[in-house]
């Protein structure tokens, strides 16, 4: 191997490894938050039944929900008439879901290493899970793989743009950046386009969610896995709380209130 292709060696390993760090980091979170993720994810509910009323109210064949945490929309397709299975790289999730909804096949499996036989399903759903994947293109892939022909998916994705309040206040406030980063909805496209995918709808909406107080906006933005960017940081100071409630209430208040933006774009694919 000559010195240009160990380079390049070295580089597989180093994203290998940071994606594998990516996905530990991205389950553990969720698995700390899984007995009271329901009761934080509010907004997320909002935007999961949207996307769940795109797809028929009844369903046949097999459906996977990628991403699907304590199961609730693994059940909503189930009750359509689906025989439903759900994935999730967090185990704490997965044990909260198999207890609480045992008709549903619950199984442990990353979004870019689907757990599931090409072509076994004719429905593919996900809700505010895609975006902690550190590889569009890769989710594509899967997805079209597991899709079978004629098979639909409907995608619910965070994009860049999200937070878009929470990152002005902390740049006023002189604080580094601590949300996770985003794809934006330009990037999933390309994704999609590269696979054997067809993308027959794409809309991107914006979902504000409101806080009484900065610190229930941090709360909310940690509970639900957005609160990390894979970098170190030193918890906030008291000082940097107040600084930063000071400048979030400065640009971004309506009355005593504080919204959060969540920039989500909803997609429509099929394989055909």
């Amino acid at each position: 191997m000559n010195a240009e292709q160990n380079d390049i060696a070295l580089d597989e390993n180093a994203n290998a490894n940071t994606n594998v760090m990516s996905e530990r980091a991205v389950a553990s979170r969720f698995s700390k938050a899984a007995t009271r993720y329901d009761s934080i994810a509010c907004i997320q509910k909002v935007i999961a039944h949207e996307a769940l009323n795109n797809l028929p109210q009844k369903l046949s064949g097999n459906a996977l929900d990628i991403g699907c945490g304590t199961g609730v929309h693994t059940q909503a397709l189930s009750e359509r008439g689906a025989n439903t299975a759900g994935v999730d790289i967090a185990e704490g999730m997965l044990s909260v879901a198999r207890e609480t909804f045992p008709a549903p096949h619950f199984v442990h499996g990353s979004a870019m290493s689907l757990p599931f036989e090409s072509g076994q399903f004719t429905t593919v759903f996900s809700s505010m899970a895609l975006q902690w994947a550190s590889s569009p293109a890769i989710v594509a892939q899967q997805i079209s793989k597991v899709l079978s022909q004629g098979g639909v998916a409907e995608l619910a994705i965070m994009v860049d743009g999200s937070f878009s309040e929470l990152k002005k206040a902390r740049k006023i406030a002189q604080l580094v950046e601590a949300t996770t980063p985003m794809p934006s909805t330009t990037t999933w496209v390309n994704a999609f386009q590269q696979s054997s995918l067809v993308l027959t709808r794409v809309i991107t909406k914006d979902y504000v969610d409101s806080h009484s107080s900065i610190m229930s906006l941090l709360h909310s933005v940690k509970g639900v896995g957005a609160g990390e960017t894979g970098k170190k940081q030193p918890p906030l100071s008291r000082r940097d709380i107040k600084k930063l409630a000071m400048a979030y209430q400065n640009i971004s208040a309506v009355g005593s209130k504080l919204p959060l933006t969540y920039r989500v774009s909803h997609f429509r694919l099929e394989q055909r």
